[in-house]
């Protein structure tokens, strides 16, 4: 029973990779490869690289296969902290990335199938989002300037996300550079716009978030916010790590939608309260390994 459980898992894995393969490299080929939008990561770089490899040299090169050259050494610094059964997955996704765009840009003749460079980036950072999310879903990555950015959080104790954005950002004004238009830089970032809202969406794993909630009015808060919003959580014992002194801390988990509406109640009935929040998670989606 447990073998056909998996069997089947890997059978979706295998589906959503395949299709959030197809789909991220309609993205790029189609629509954003076109219009000259360069919305960051490894095809946005090889995007810029190609343009540079026609200017310089007259060498028409593949898009996915310069990304190829991108990921297979951000691939091995990654390689270490993903399970085998995900470094599998990793190298098949892009791979068929790779092959997909080479494909479609021959297919196609490198012709957007709309003329609206807004359009192309409405449309190219949507696909992106969706393609991501599958992939993601599939427990596979695209080994991307994610990666890169990782491995320099550990080197300079910088956020991942800041380096993301750092490094997306260089990526875009490369493009501004390259083919020398200042719509270039507005395109790419709507794009990156719209494959982060789609992403957060989409993404099913934080759809709550969880509060912790610090005051001496403990009780009176229980009673506003059951009576008020009808929330339920749990009074954690505590000790000041300065003071001593001991306290109840609420610990509360919501949605999203009602966090605002949680803390304003909380401030006006003590305006000295310490909230803290953080996404919450309680993810069964199992993980292959």
């Amino acid at each position: 029973m447990e073998s056909i459980k998996l069997d089947r898992q890997l059978f979706i894995d295998a589906a959503l990779i395949l299709l959030g393969s197809f789909l991220l490299a309609t993205g790029y080929s189609l629509f954003l490869a076109p219009a000259h939008i360069s919305p960051g990561g490894v095809y946005g770089l090889a995007l810029v690289i190609r343009e540079l490899l026609h200017q310089l040299l007259h060498v028409e090169a593949g898009l996915g296969t310069i990304a190829l050259f991108f990921n297979i050494p951000l691939f091995l610094l990654a390689m270490h902290g993903l399970g085998r059964m995900s470094a599998i997955k990793t190298v098949v996704t892009f791979i068929l990335v790779a092959l997909f765009s080479d494909l479609i840009d021959d297919w196609f003749a490198g012709k957007p199938l709309v003329e609206d460079a807004i359009l192309c980036s409405f449309y190219g950072g949507a696909i992106l989002g969706v393609s991501v999310w599958m992939i993601f879903r599939a427990q596979s990555t695209c080994a991307g300037t994610d990666t890169l950015a990782r491995v320099l959080s550990r080197t300079f104790n910088t956020k991942v996300s800041t380096l993301i954005m750092l490094i997306d950002s260089i990526v875009v004004l490369l493009g501004l550079w390259v083919f020398e238009d200042w719509r270039v830089p507005l395109y790419s970032w709507i794009a990156i716009f719209i494959y982060s809202k789609v992403v957060e969406a989409l993404q099913p794993q934080n759809p709550h978030k969880s509060i912790f909630i610090i005051s001496d009015k403990a009780e009176e808060l229980r009673d506003v916010l059951v009576g008020r919003m009808g929330v339920r959580g749990t009074f954690l014992h505590g000790r000041g790590m300065y003071t001593g002194a001991e306290r109840e801390v609420l610990f509360i988990i919501i949605q999203r939608k009602n966090l605002q509406p949680l803390k304003k109640l909380v401030l006006e009935l003590d305006p000295r309260a310490f909230i803290t929040t953080a996404d919450a998670t309680n993810d069964t989606t199992p993980i292959l390994l």
